[in-house]
C-alpha cells in the first residue's frame, strides 16, 4: 500500500477463489416491496447549494508530516462537510456515527485518522468493511495514497480472488485489513486471519451490508476484533438495524448527519411504461437518444443482465455487464473500460448501486424494479453528480 515490498493486495492472482459469502438465492427472488410508481417521478430541482465554510484546512489537522505532504499532492485542500467535522473527532479518539450521501468524501474522513494513528501508535492496527469489492478497492486506493510512504503494511481481502495471494499478504501480519464481510470471515474461519489486537474498525455503508444480508458476518467480525477499539460507523442511513449493531459494540459516538435528502434535487425522475412486447424497444428509443451518453441500467440477476447486455452490443451499442458472478479482475476490467467511455452503457445487478464512483454518468434506467425504496435511492444516485442534471427513469409494466 504504502510501500511495494509491503503492501501486497492480492491482486496479482485474480483466479477464483473462495468465494465471498454473500447470500444466495437460490431458484428465485426475494418478494420485493410495492413501491407506487409516483414514487419514481420527480422533477430535477437544481439548486445552488450553500457555501460551506469549513472550520479547518486539511494542513490544519494535528496528523503526522507524511499524511500532510500527500494530501497536498492528492489536490486536498478544503475539506468537505463530513470530513471537517468528523476528522477532528477522530484524530482525538472518539467513536463515530456518520450520517451523508454517497460521494461526499466519508473515505478520506476515516482514513485520515487511522493512518494518522497507524503511522504514530506502533502497536494499533485497523480494519475496515465495505459491502461490495469495488467500494473496498476504492477505500483500499485512496488509503494507499493518504498513506504513501509510511511503510505500513495492508492487505485487501474481497471475494472473486484468488485465495493464495491473500494467504501471502496475511502471513506479513498487515497492519491495515480492508475487505468485504465474506471473504473476512472465511479467513476468520480457516484460521489464516486475527482480529483480535485490531483496535480500529471502520464499517463502511453500513446500511447497504446490512441490505445484503451480513448482519451475521459483521457481528462476527466485530465480536473478534479488540474490545477496546475506536469504531467508525458511515451510513447514507439510519434505522432500527444500524442502530442496533452501533449500540451492540460502541459506547457514546458522536453523531455527524451532513445528509441533503433521500435523492439528489439534480436527478429528473420519471417512468417508462412498458408491455412485454415493447420494453426491449423502449430501452433502445431511450439510450440512442442525444441526451443519452454514459448509462447504468439496473436488473434483477446475473443471467438477465448478461442477456440484456449481449443483446444491447448484438444492437451495436458498446455494452458491457457487471455482476457478482464475474471474476474481480472482469469487473475490474469493465469498470476501467465504462470510466474511460470505451463502454457507454453499463448493465448491472445492485452490486454496481454503491461504490461506483463516476461524475459523467447521465441516465440511470430501473428495467427491473428494485427490492425497495431504499435500493432505489441509492441506484439513482450513481447520475446527478459534481452539479450536473441526471437522468433517472424507472420501467413499469402497464
Amino acid at each position: 500500500m504504502y510501500q511495494k515490498q509491503a503492501y501486497r493486495s492480492g491482486r496479482s492472482g485474480q483466479a477464483k477463489g473462495f468465494r465471498n459469502r454473500r447470500p444466495q438465492h437460490k431458484g428465485r427472488q426475494p418478494k420485493k416491496a410495492y413501491i407506487h410508481p409516483s414514487k419514481f417521478i420527480q422533477g430535477a430541482k437544481p439548486r445552488l447549494e450553500e457555501a460551506y465554510t469549513p472550520m479547518h484546512s486539511f494542513q490544519d489537522f494535528e496528523v503526522d508530516e507524511l499524511i500532510k505532504r500527500n494530501l497536498q499532492v492528492m489536490g486536498f485542500q478544503d475539506p468537505s462537510p463530513i470530513q471537517d467535522q468528523a476528522i477532528p473527532h477522530g484524530l482525538a479518539g472518539k467513536n463515530i456515527l456518520g450520517i451523508a450521501n454517497t460521494g461526499t468524501g466519508k473515505t478520506a474522513a476515516f482514513a485520515i485518522p487511522v493512518l494518522h494513528r497507524l503511522i504514530t501508535e506502533p502497536t494499533t492496527k485497523a480494519i475496515i468493511l465495505a459491502p461490495t469489492r469495488e467500494l473496498a478497492e476504492q477505500i483500499e486506493q485512496q488509503c494507499r495514497q493518504i498513506g504513501k510512504g509510511s511503510g505500513l503494511d495492508g492487505a485487501l481481502l474481497i471475494g472473486g480472488t484468488a485465495m493464495g495471494p491473500q494467504l501471502r499478504d496475511l502471513r506479513y501480519n498487515p497492519r491495515i485489513i480492508i475487505g468485504t464481510p465474506g471473504r473476512i470471515k472465511d479467513h476468520l474461519e480457516r484460521g489464516s486471519l486475527k482480529i483480535s489486537d485490531c483496535n480500529l474498525v471502520v464499517l463502511d455503508e453500513v446500511d447497504r451490508m446490512l441490505d445484503m444480508g451480513f448482519v451475521h458476518d459483521i457481528t462476527h467480525i466485530l465480536s473478534h476484533t479488540n474490545g477496546a477499539r475506536q469504531s467508525f460507523y458511515f451510513s447514507a442511513t439510519l434505522d432500527a438495524r444500524v442502530k442496533g449493531i452501533i449500540e451492540n459494540f460502541s459506547e457514546n459516538p458522536i453523531h455527524i448527519s451532513v445528509k441533503s435528502g433521500d435523492t439528489s434535487d439534480n436527478v429528473d425522475q420519471n417512468i417508462v411504461t412498458h408491455n412485454v412486447a415493447d420494453k426491449l424497444d423502449k430501452l433502445h428509443d431511450i439510450l440512442i437518444d442525444e441526451t443519452t451518453a454514459k448509462t447504468i441500467i439496473f436488473d434483477d440477476t446475473h443471467r438477465t443482465v448478461e442477456r440484456l447486455s449481449k443483446e444491447l452490443a448484438a444492437r451495436g451499442f458498446l455494452a458491457d455487464s457487471i455482476h457478482g458472478g464475474k471474476t474481480q479482475s472482469q469487473r475490474q476490467r469493465v469498470l476501467k473500460k465504462f470510466k474511460s467511455s470505451e463502454v457507454k452503457v453499463l448493465v448491472a445487478t445492485d452490486v454496481a448501486a454503491r461504490g461506483l464512483d463516476v461524475s459523467d454518468i447521465t441516465h440511470v434506467i430501473n428495467y427491473s424494479l428494485p427490492q425497495t425504496y431504499d435500493d432505489y435511492v441509492h441506484r439513482i444516485g450513481r447520475t446527478g453528480r459534481a452539479g450536473r442534471v441526471g437522468y433517472a427513469l424507472t420501467f413499469i409494466e402497464k
